[in-house]
C-alpha cells in the first residue's frame, strides 16, 4: 500500500529508488530536521555504539596536521567535527604548539546545526571552530582553502554526487585529503543477510518509535543504502573528480567503507 501521509517525505512509490527523485535534495532537508532531536541517540542505539569508532577511524585516515583546516561536510549534529577537534587538540597539547587550527562543520539542514554548536561548547578554544549551513554542491568557501574535507554518512543523500565531489576538489590545497565514510553492503553472504534484516526490518520500527518521526526517514536510510553506488563507482567516481591514491578501508565487517583520496 502506497502512503498518502502529507507530512512524509518519503512514500513506497518513492522509496524503490529515493536516488532517483527529482527533488531528492528538498526530501532529504526536510527529512533531516524531522529526526534532528533524536539522532544521535538513533545513531548510538541502532550502530551499537560502533558509529563513534568508525568516526575516530576517519579521523585517524585523515592524517592530521597540526595547521590543517578541516571542513566537514553534512556534519549533521556534529559528532565527525568534535572528532577532529579532539584529534587535534590532542596534537597541540602534546607537541606544544601555537598555531590554531580551523574546523568548519557544513550542513545544508538548519535544525541540525544547533545542536552540533552545544557540543563545542566543551571546547577551551584551542580551535577555531564554526559551524555554517550550506549545500555539499555549492560550498561557501573559497578555492584550496581546506587541508581535509570529510562527509561522514552524507554522501548517498546528496543530489549530484558528482558535483560534491568537484566541490570538495576545488576547496582542497594541493596535498589536501578527502575522507568519505559511507555505509555499505557487506561482500560476506551471512553478514550481509543479517544486516538486511536489521536494517530492513527491525532498525526502521525501533528508530521510527524513538523518534516519532512521520518523515519516514527510518524507511529512507535503509533504503538509501540498499540502492546506492558500489563501492567501485564510488572510487571511479573520486578519480574522475581529480583525486589520486584512493584507498577503501571496509569497517565492521563491511558494514560501512571509509574511502580516502588525494589532491596531487
Amino acid at each position: 500500500m502506497v502512503s498518502t501521509d502529507p507530512t512524509a517525505a518519503w512514500d513506497d512509490k518513492l522509496l524503490e529508488n529515493p536516488h532517483q527523485a527529482a527533488d531528492k535534495r528538498s526530501r532529504v532537508q526536510k527529512m533531516f530536521a524531522a529526526i534532528a532531536p533524536s539522532y544521535d541517540l538513533n545513531n548510538r542505539l541502532h550502530s551499537f555504539w560502533r558509529d563513534q569508532a568508525w568516526r575516530r577511524k576517519a579521523v585517524k585516515i585523515a592524517e592530521l596536521k597540526p595547521t590543517d583546516c578541516v571542513v566537514d561536510v553534512a556534519c549533521g549534529t556534529g559528532d565527525l567535527t568534535e572528532a577532529f577537534s579532539y584529534a587535534l587538540e590532542d596534537i597541540h597539547f602534546k607537541e606544544g604548539l601555537e598555531s590554531n587550527p580551523r574546523i568548519i562543520g557544513v550542513d545544508f539542514t538548519f535544525e541540525m546545526l544547533p545542536f552540533a554548536r552545544k557540543k563545542s561548547w566543551r571546547h577551551d578554544l584551542v580551535i577555531d571552530m564554526s559551524y555554517v549551513n550550506g549545500d555539499a554542491q555549492s560550498l561557501p568557501l573559497p578555492d584550496a582553502s581546506a587541508d581535509v574535507v570529510s562527509i561522514a554518512f552524507g554522501i548517498r543523500n546528496v543530489q549530484d554526487i558528482p558535483t560534491a565531489l568537484k566541490e570538495f576538489r576545488r576547496i582542497l590545497r594541493p596535498g589536501g585529503r578527502l575522507v568519505i565514510l559511507e555505509f555499505s553492503k557487506p561482500t560476506n553472504p551471512l553478514i550481509r543477510a543479517l544486516n538486511d534484516f536489521y536494517t530492513g526490518k527491525i532498525m526502521p520500527i525501533t528508530a521510527t518509535l524513538i523518534s516519532g518521526d512521520k518523515s519516514g526517514a527510518y524507511k529512507y536510510l535503509p533504503k538509501s543504502v540498499d540502492t546506492f553506488i558500489s563501492r567501485e563507482k564510488m572510487a571511479a567516481m573520486m578519480s574522475a573528480a581529480g583525486f589520486g591514491k584512493i584507498e577503501q578501508h571496509p569497517l565492521t565487517f563491511g558494514v560501512c567503507v571509509c574511502y580516502r583520496g588525494v589532491v596531487e
